[in-house]
């Protein structure tokens, strides 16, 4: 099979350089092109020395349609906005298309599902073998207890990010609420503030803190009268986000179009890809 060209939307920030710099050291794949936001100063630039490379001789652009008709895949940790319009165009060139962005609301999240009819898309709200062995984990957890156990997921991450809970917590969270066969926006409590009475047995809890530098911090607390279960990962390095993102896009070369999670490429979930 011929060398999979991988393109990196956000090229120029810490995730998009991260992105370029495993591309680089993965075999099978090699770096395809690099989209930037149109006001960008790195325009021009060569997408391999804003990364440490050396020169890689692709140029960031600010013109997806040139990027995405020459690549067979497209990596994007931007913002949601940006990433509709990127599934919209990798359904239209039946590429691959990994999504690692967060705080999509519902009408940009059909917007995704529908571009999944024609593009192989792969979105995780976090990329990492280790969160997602820890998703499956509270699923297993969550379904072997009752609701003598209260949930709590906590995480913290640094203080420039701009959503909250995480995407990982709120998939820690729909982990929880399968093991327990219930929706999680029936049970989801996301804030407490003042005299908020006793907690509502079968809740499941956020707590979001922020501060410093911090990647990403993420436990499920498991709390009963007595005993309490704490599930926990944490992530010191950006480099394993980008290097599960590349892994996928390679898992997703070939497979028919559908909605896929990193459980997928991963084998730790058997469900079929969305219509």
């Amino acid at each position: 099979m011929s060398i999979m060209k991988i393109a990196v939307t956000g090229a120029a920030g810490r995730m998009g350089r991260e992105l370029i710099r495993a591309i680089h050291v993965q075999e099978g794949c090699t770096l395809g092109g690099a989209l930037e936001q149109e006001d960008s100063l790195a325009l021009g630039q060569d997408a391999g020395l804003l990364a440490g490379l050396g020169k890689l001789g692709v140029v960031i652009t600010d013109d997806p349609l040139d990027v995405f008709v020459k690549v067979d895949a497209v990596l994007d940790f931007t913002v949601p906005a940006a990433t509709v319009e990127f599934a919209g165009l990798a359904a239209n060139a039946r590429i691959v298309h990994v999504i690692g962005t967060t705080g999509v609301n519902a009408e940009q999240d059909a917007a995704i599902v529908a571009a999944a009819r024609h593009a192989t898309i792969i979105r995780s709200g976090n990329m990492s073998l280790g969160v997602n062995l820890l998703t499956a984990l509270t699923r297993k957890v969550a379904e072997a207890l009752d609701a003598d156990f209260d949930i709590e997921v906590l995480e913290m991450h640094h203080r420039h990010k701009i959503d909250a809970p995480s995407g990982t917590a709120l998939m820690l969270g729909r982990a929880a609420a399968e093991g327990r066969s219930v929706k999680l926006d029936d049970v989801s409590v996301r804030s407490r503030d003042g005299h908020t009475g006793a907690r509502k047995r079968g809740d499941i809890g956020f707590a979001t803190l922020r501060g410093g530098s911090v990647v990403g911090e993420h436990s499920v607390i498991f709390a009963a009268d007595g005993e309490r279960i704490e599930l926990t990962h944490l992530a010191a390095d950006r480099g394993i986000f980008a290097r599960g993102a590349v892994k996928a896009a390679l898992w997703g070369r070939g497979k028919p179009p559908g909605l896929y999670s990193m459980m997928d490429v991963l084998g730790l979930d058997q469900a079929k890809p969305a219509d």
